[in-house]
């Protein structure tokens, strides 16, 4: 009718709130443990272990003992410059550039025992990408500590 308000709230849908969707296992989703964002990247770096600094970074890459790939966007790259000769896959396409069986790989990258180190803009998502990496089965990911921002700031090469 003309006049009254309308519910803003969505139709019930006969489930309260508490017990949510049903999961795959049949169970509730409220039953599977919350972790936030921070637990997630504390268990990833501890995980990751040592995390090498821009300078230990640049020098492994150099040596020939290691391979960077920057996961950063495209548009950030233009902005702010990238790391010469490291590769450059978008974290959303990481994963299919790296697997060894998938059809999109990049042969540079899709060796499970290849040596990466992953870089982001300041270290946060390349943990996280990394520790990604390890679950597919990769054994010598890492993540660069401080990202492009630390490798900026401690005056290494930017194209």
């Amino acid at each position: 009718m003309i006049g009254e308000k309308e519910s803003l709230a969505p139709p019930s849908s006969g489930r309260s709130h508490r017990s949510g969707p049903e999961s795959r296992s049949g169970g509730s989703v409220t039953d599977v443990a919350r972790r936030t964002i921070d637990d997630l990247l504390a268990q990833a770096r501890a995980e990751l272990g040592h995390r090498p600094t821009p300078a230990e970074a640049h020098a492994a890459a150099q040596a020939g003992e290691a391979l960077l790939v920057d996961i950063r966007a495209g548009d950030v790259l233009a902005r702010d410059g990238s790391i010469p000769g490291a590769i450059h896959h978008q974290r959303t396409a990481l994963e299919w550039r790296v697997d060894p069986d998938c059809e999109w790989r990049d042969d540079r990258v899709a060796d499970l025992d290849a040596p990466l180190i992953l870089v982001c803009s300041q270290g946060y998502a390349s943990s996280l990408a990394a520790q990604t990496l390890r679950d597919m089965g990769f054994t010598r990911v890492t993540d660069m500590d401080g990202g492009f921002d630390a490798w900026k700031e401690q005056g290494l090469p930017v194209d």
